[in-house]
């Protein structure tokens, strides 16, 4: 028999962001959603803690409505269908990820890039996210997902395996390549994955000797500080960690005609560049915005495939606020993910 829905649900939202120390994220009771048009009302089993929704919390993403729910990696079950909605069945498990609809009608949508629609939004940011017992997600926009698997490992592939994938892919690495990995959280753990299955040699830098062990754990071929750098030149690299600074080090770490991507969307002032030491040579810097619908299923069918580990620290839903702590901390060794009792 079917949870019966109710009235009000617990929640965490942001009403004025600023640094952590001012608890800008607090709990409060929400009347449960209710799904209109081609919306899926789900009940939440886990959601994943992203940077984004640390950079929500404390300012460096400006808000665009007031007390936001964050969260755009969660994991749930269908618990109800909008009047216009693809019919699901009740319990079918579902995945609400960061792009939330785009108008499907501009020039950048109907080339296959939608995630540059100028009216594009986004789950935690334009609406409200995972970090509660119940939330709505256009049916278009939602990813079906394995009900036998543990909703906890499924949650940080919807956002930090999908970024970590089109970054990957924007880096432009060439067959057998030398992959560069700056800094090694959610996203970079799953993405050293993929590029390893893909048979390239990947050398992680990062500051933490915890991340450093699971790189080598995982496959990288080398796991060094930012101090040492890579132990040799790279086609490729992604730049993590959203320290501007370490622009300049990553472009100098480039073989000729090689690429580095930045996977963030917010980052830190970049030092000022010189012409002739990072960019001549034909080496290229992109970066990389959101992410397409087709992305995120090309990943989640690879993740599938190749077996990706992803290592995670579990959060009962009502420490949301301990767990961003941890993560502004760089206390947390993979992903942070959210259980919640409804799970």
């Amino acid at each position: 028999m079917a949870p019966t829905i109710p009235d009000t649900m617990d929640a965490w939202v942001v009403d004025r962001p600023g640094p952590l120390s001012r608890r800008p994220l607090h709990p409060v009771r929400l009347p449960v959603p209710e799904p209109v048009g081609r919306e899926l009302l789900v009940r939440i089993e886990a959601c994943a803690v992203c940077r984004t929704d640390l950079h929500l919390a404390e300012g460096d993403l400006l808000p665009r409505r007031p007390s936001t729910v964050p969260g755009h990696e969660a994991v749930g079950r269908v618990a109800a269908c909008g009047p216009t909605a693809r019919p699901r069945e009740e319990g079918e498990r579902v995945g609400i990820a960061w792009l939330r609809g785009t108008c499907g009608r501009c020039r950048y949508c109907a080339r296959g890039a939608e995630n540059l629609c100028p009216s594009s939004r986004y789950t935690g940011w334009d609406a409200d996210g995972g970090y509660a017992e119940y939330a709505v997600v256009d049916d278009r926009y939602a990813y079906r997902l394995p009900g036998d698997a543990d909703p906890v490992t499924l949650a940080p592939l919807l956002c930090a395996g999908i970024i970590g994938y089109r970054a990957l892919e924007r880096a432009d690495p060439p067959d057998g390549a030398r992959v560069g990995i700056y800094g090694f959280g959610a996203s970079a753990h799953l993405a050293a994955q993929v590029a390893v299955a893909k048979g390239a040699t990947v050398h992680v830098v990062t500051r933490s000797a915890r991340a450093r062990r699971l790189a080598v754990e995982l496959g990288c071929a080398s796991a060094s500080s930012p101090a040492e750098g890579p132990p040799e030149l790279l086609d490729s690299a992604v730049l993590f960690a959203p320290a501007g600074e370490l622009v300049p080090k990553a472009l100098e770490s480039l073989d000729r005609g090689g690429t580095l991507a930045v996977a963030g969307i917010h980052l830190s002032d970049v030092p000022a560049l010189n012409y002739q030491g990072h960019l001549f040579q034909e080496r290229t810097l992109r970066s990389v915005t959101a992410n397409t619908r087709a992305d995120g299923r090309a990943f989640l069918d690879f993740a599938v495939a190749n077996g990706i580990r992803v290592e995670t620290e579990r959060y009962p839903m009502p420490r949301a606020d301990e767990a961003l702590e941890a993560l502004a901390a760089g206390a947390v060794s993979g992903a942070a993910v959210l259980v919640s009792g409804q799970g």
